[in-house]
């Protein structure tokens, strides 16, 4: 904990109720001694985690974490509660976990505190579906993103909304790394992350509704080189540069706004999926160059 964190807290009034176990407990509530919303059992949660939501329009034939986890070696239930479900295994070296649950940027901070607070877990991974608002950007397409629009709820009660939700540049390198040798269309950019699903996309409500500041949005956005649009990957990466660990998102495109391609159920997602299940292996295997060279973040071996 920093000093100027705990000076503060030591003037807090209600200190006295946010020791562990306590009713403000820092990282949540427990039940029976595991994290509440999760019930995660934190020794097999992995290093690097990746985060679902079970998306109707990814037709995942399942719950996604429970899904996805057949694609890892050894498999095993880190958790399950009403509203999380987490597995965790292994994929080349790497310990990867998925996270499945609801939809939005309130829904993804439950499970996020939980594994930072509780867990060794220092990788958070956004993937999903998603649409384009890039004419550069088609569906099938992969988006990894660099940095998130902070168009959410969440993480402004966190802090000041200039403050950058940015995308660990060692993340960025190894999903690239992993699109370019899968051969995919892939892209890296910015993505827009926004609460409301309806107008706070552009697109019209019930019976049409929409105001003239949501016409604006789509244009807006693509004006300034935003490639698509998201719920939950801004206070992903805004918490993970906050307490320093690496945030990441990488999507799947399904759709495009702008040029008015339409949505297909699942479009491109299984190449977005193979992206991070390769891209953690590579990004392990920096971890491990970077760790026996005692560097604080990972550089290219040569730069000619």
């Amino acid at each position: 904990m920093k000093e100027s964190v705990k000076r503060l807290l030591d003037s807090y009034v209600y200190k006295d109720r946010m020791e562990p176990g306590g009713i403000m407990a820092p990282g949540g509530l427990a039940i029976e001694g595991k994290p509440a919303m999760t019930g995660i059992d934190p020794d097999k949660v992995g290093r690097y985690v990746v985060m679902l939501v079970r998306d109707p329009l990814l037709v995942y034939g399942g719950d996604p974490a429970e899904i996805l986890a057949k694609r890892l070696e050894n498999p095993v239930l880190a958790g399950k509660t009403g509203l999380f479900t987490t597995w965790s295994g292994w994929y080349k070296g790497a310990h990867i976990t998925f996270v499945s649950g609801g939809s939005g940027a309130p829904e993804a901070e439950l499970p996020l505190v939980e594994l930072m607070h509780y867990t060794k877990a220092d990788t958070f991974i956004r993937l999903a579906g998603s649409a384009a608002i890039s004419e550069e950007v088609h569906s099938g397409d992969v988006v990894i993103s660099s940095g998130i629009v902070r168009g959410d709820g969440v993480s402004k009660v966190y802090i000041e909304p200039e403050f950058p939700a940015l995308c660990s540049h060692e993340v960025v390198l190894a999903m690239s790394k992993s699109a370019s040798d899968l051969g995919c269309r892939w892209h890296v950019g910015v993505t827009r992350c926004s609460d409301c699903e309806h107008v706070g996309g552009g697109r019209p409500a019930v019976d049409g509704y929409i105001q003239p500041w949501h016409t604006e949005i789509i244009e807006y956005y693509n004006r300034a080189n935003v490639l698509n649009l998201d719920r939950e990957s801004s206070v992903i990466a805004t918490l993970c540069t906050l307490f320093q660990k690496r945030g990441g998102a990488v999507f799947s495109i399904d759709n495009n706004i702008v040029t008015g391609e339409r949505f297909i159920p699942g479009q491109g997602h299984d190449d977005s999926i193979q992206v991070v299940l390769e891209g953690l292996a590579n990004l392990h295997n920096m971890d491990v160059q970077k760790e026996k060279k005692n560097l604080p973040c990972w550089v290219p071996e040569e730069i000619e």
